[in-house]
């Protein structure tokens, strides 16, 4: 089992900015959970999502309208993951444990599972980010290359091509295969995690066998085989372009930077673990309210993994304190001012990590 150590703080850097932050909300008089504009949002979501698979379903539809309605059905799946299941997963939707654990089921109702996903995303993500051989993000050999530290195959000069075609069936292999696999092992990629309880085993397969039930059995009983199947693919293309490309965007890009974790015995990272978190992390279009509403703040993500339990909603006012926080400590802040530059440099990335 991988075992990583970060180094003491060296000065009182986050400290300072844990103070700022909270002083922040303490001046506004404002919660650091959601607020009714992310309940508004969820409701707007919800209502659009459950108006799209009804149509799908109930209304024989032209061959364009169905796959441009499969399409849009992946985009809100994977809004409804941005938008509520994160902040419920990370117990900032709200101030309430039971609304966050309730909330948190939309990722059932997506595919997947929510006790799995905090294992993966909260525990081992968000501790060790960017670590090569305990991040399990950024584990996709020996297909794709993402670290400078993985080994090369002649294959990955041509990476930056067929990423697209991969990350377009990457839901659908984590919600029908990957899922299993980690369901039956206690780990997530080198990292040992929390034991699931008889709830959680049961919320899993009755998720899963509800998910086959409305996506897969129900759709082919209405509409048959060929019309699923073209809906069901396009609807994982959608999805999985979605969740693949916005994620990337924050720690496969050339701004960043990737650590590597030995095989044996201590990894010892250099920086305390804030530091960390700012080396290995980039925010884009901060100042685009559109993305960061459709997005659901992920376009903040140093700030998300700062401060994981504060709601995405107050992200563009924390960036700010982030922001002279850092430029005040020497601490190097990574961005890109737009989503496209963020886009088309994990592009040349996984470009040059192919040819490095």
């Amino acid at each position: 089992m991988a075992k990583i150590t970060f180094a003491r703080p060296e000065n009182d850097f986050f400290q300072t900015l844990r103070t700022n932050v909270n002083a922040y909300f303490e001046k506004n008089n404002r919660l650091q959970s959601g607020d009714r504009r992310l309940y508004t949002k969820t409701v707007v979501l919800t209502v659009v999502i459950i108006a799209v698979y009804t149509v799908l379903l109930t209304i024989a539809l032209p061959v364009w309208a169905g796959i441009s309605l499969a399409f849009l059905m992946g985009i809100m799946q994977a809004l409804i993951g941005f938008n509520i299941m994160h902040d419920a997963c990370h117990g900032s939707y709200s101030s309430r444990k039971k609304i966050n654990d309730l909330l948190s089921l939309s990722m059932n109702a997506l595919g997947s599972d929510a006790f799995m996903w905090k294992q993966k995303h909260n525990l081992v993500h968000h501790t060790y980010t960017n670590i090569d051989g305990v991040d399990d993000d950024i584990q996709k050999a020996p297909l794709i290359r993402m670290a400078p530290t993985q080994p090369k195959v002649w294959a990955h000069k041509l990476q930056f091509l067929y990423i697209v075609p991969l990350y377009a069936i990457s839901s659908f292999f984590w919600i029908m295969l990957k899922d299993f696999q980690e369901y039956f092992t206690t780990k997530k990629y080198n990292v040992k995690v929390d034991t699931m309880k008889r709830k959680d085993h049961y919320v899993f397969w009755i998720s899963k066998a509800l998910y086959i039930f409305m996506y897969i059995v129900l759709p082919v009983m209405i509409w048959g085989w060929l019309p699923w199947m073209v809906g069901f693919l396009t609807m994982h293309g959608a999805l999985g372009l979605a969740l693949s490309f916005v994620f990337q965007l924050a720690h496969v890009v050339e701004n960043v930077e990737f650590e590597h974790a030995h095989d044996e015995g201590t990894t010892e990272i250099g920086t305390e673990w804030a530091v960390h978190q700012l080396r290995t992390t980039s925010d884009f279009a901060v100042n685009n309210k559109i993305v960061s509403w459709f997005l659901g703040g992920l376009n903040y993500q140093v700030e998300h993994h700062l401060f994981p339990r504060i709601s995405h909603v107050h992200y563009p006012e924390i960036q700010k304190i982030v922001a002279e926080t850092c430029a005040k400590y020497g601490v190097q802040y990574h961005y890109f001012p737009t989503t496209r530059k963020a886009l088309a440099s994990h592009f040349r990335h996984m470009y040059k990590l192919g040819r490095a």
